[in-house]
């Protein structure tokens, strides 16, 4: 095996375990995934992994459920940085004006990856948000959204960001989606950093 594809297979791993110990529960395990400073960027959170954490577990106990499911990946790397490219789902179980619903929403992590004390790490994750749905758990359940709220959110996270809304949380409505000017300037924002430049990465 080349040393190239071994760290690719390591970087996969990092972000698999993101996923199985994050939606498990497993908070300390899922903790060890991030490097120090690292950060989360979601439409309900944006901030450090340690109050993410925190906020999920806060989630859990009134009763949100979030969970995600991964597919194929590329992974680009420089030196010990590297950026990940990973498509995945979300979904979000949740009533929605009084309908249990299921939210998916289809997408990409895109992770700023660095290796810390020998370890690949993730220091910075912005999902890109692509198209999305819900549906209802009962199918014959009638299910009405409020349309003009419905226009208002975000084409490749609508649904998405209409259920987060309706259970409290303050959406960020201007997060990268499959096309636009918040994905190019993720884009170049990547190229920079791979390159050894600034990320631009957000203060929190």
């Amino acid at each position: 095996m080349s040393n190239s594809l071994q760290e690719e297979l390591l970087i996969r791993q990092t972000v698999e375990r993101w996923a199985v110990w994050r939606d498990a529960g497993d908070w300390e395990r899922f903790a060890s995934v991030w490097h120090p400073d690292g950060v989360m960027m979601a439409t309900w959170f944006q901030g450090h992994h340690k109050d993410f954490i925190r906020v999920t577990q806060e989630g859990w106990k009134k009763g949100v459920s979030i969970l995600h499911f991964l597919g194929g990946s590329a992974v680009d790397i420089n030196g010990d940085r590297a950026i990940s490219q990973t498509k995945m789902t979300i979904s979000q179980r949740g009533d929605v004006e009084g309908v249990l619903c299921d939210v998916v929403c289809t997408g990409r992590f895109y992770d700023f990856m660095v290796k810390h004390e020998g370890e690949w790490k993730v220091l910075h994750r912005q999902p890109i948000y692509e198209k999305d749905r819900i549906d209802p758990l009962d199918p014959a359940a009638v299910l009405k959204l409020d349309q003009d709220a419905l226009a208002k959110m975000p084409a490749g996270y609508r649904h998405l960001a209409y259920i987060q809304t309706r259970i409290g949380y303050n959406v960020k409505m201007d997060m990268p989606m499959l096309t636009g000017p918040e994905v190019d300037d993720l884009y170049r924002r990547g190229r920079n950093w791979l390159a050894g430049g600034d990320g631009e990465f957000p203060k929190f």
